[in-house]
């Protein structure tokens, strides 16, 4: 399945046992010699939801949240038939909480799908510089169930780029989801202000690398914008693999993260014994 192109393979812990899901990841999410995709998500029984999500990164390493990959368990599970078909949410346990994911319904298939992504919280000073090769890199770090370093392009003129697309990604992205400043290793994004409701976007992944989009750096970094002074609270998110909105709600703290979700090709994997 796929949210924006943020691509993972999912696997029905319902019906199906996975010993070693780690192992797994790496080699099925492989593009050469395994299925390809970004990771690996296994939708698991749960006692407090309708389904519990774990979350694997394409190097075998486990997050705690996936905001695309929550949308497509909630549409595999509606479309599915796991959840009554007069429903129109779901209720998806992670490691960073319960999240409940709203949807329309068309012919019998979940399709525009909300989830609520809870409460971001600031981890850096607003904003903080870090050094990178000798250059001053300024950031705003949030975490809304993954750590994140959001970097604004315009406040940054040491990496020589105005425009997303010209950033030079797979030489930055490495060294600052390594850096000594994120002991657990971070997510970076890079983001271009468009309008006070409109940014470019672009993602390096801890444990993934660049991928099309990602749902909590979405949510991030609408959430530094607003904090920094950017951004308004309804954005609109254009990232390599399509576009996303994020409405934050300042009653309650909340960011919503909305957008489409597709069931691409359904298969048998070998595993091996």
């Amino acid at each position: 399945m796929q949210g924006c192109g943020n691509d993972y393979v999912y696997i029905d812990c319902f019906s199906e046992t996975v010993a070693e899901p780690a192992a797994l990841a790496r080699r099925i999410s492989d593009r050469h010699y395994g299925v390809g995709g970004d990771g690996l998500i296994l939708i698991e029984p749960s006692e407090t939801a309708d389904a519990f999500m774990r979350m694997f990164n394409a190097d075998g390493s486990e997050g705690s949240m996936c905001g695309n990959g929550v949308r497509c368990v909630a549409k595999y599970l509606y479309d599915h038939g796991c959840v009554p078909a007069e429903r129109r949410s779901v209720f998806v346990d992670t490691r960073a909480g319960v999240r409940e994911i709203t949807f329309r319904a068309e012919d019998g298939r979940a399709a525009e799908l909300t989830v609520d992504m809870g409460k971001p919280s600031l981890t850096s000073e607003l904003p903080e510089v870090l050094e990178l090769w000798g250059m001053p890199l300024c950031f705003v770090g949030v975490d809304i169930g993954n750590p994140h370093a959001v970097f604004f392009l315009e406040d940054n003129a040491a990496l020589g780029v105005r425009r997303a697309a010209e950033l030079n990604l797979a030489r930055f992205g490495p060294a600052l989801e390594t850096h000594p400043r994120f002991p657990e290793r971070v997510n970076a994004e890079f983001i271009e202000l468009l309008a006070p409701n409109e940014i470019h976007f672009r993602v390096w992944e801890r444990g993934s690398g660049e991928t099309l989009a990602c749902g909590t750096g979405t949510a991030a970094a609408v959430y530094a914008g607003i904090c920094a002074g950017k951004l308004e609270n309804d954005v609109l998110v254009h990232l390599p693999g399509g576009d996303l909105r994020v409405r934050y709600a300042p009653e309650d703290g909340h960011c919503f993260l909305s957008g489409g979700a597709e069931e691409v090709f359904s298969g048998e994997y070998p595993c091996p014994e």
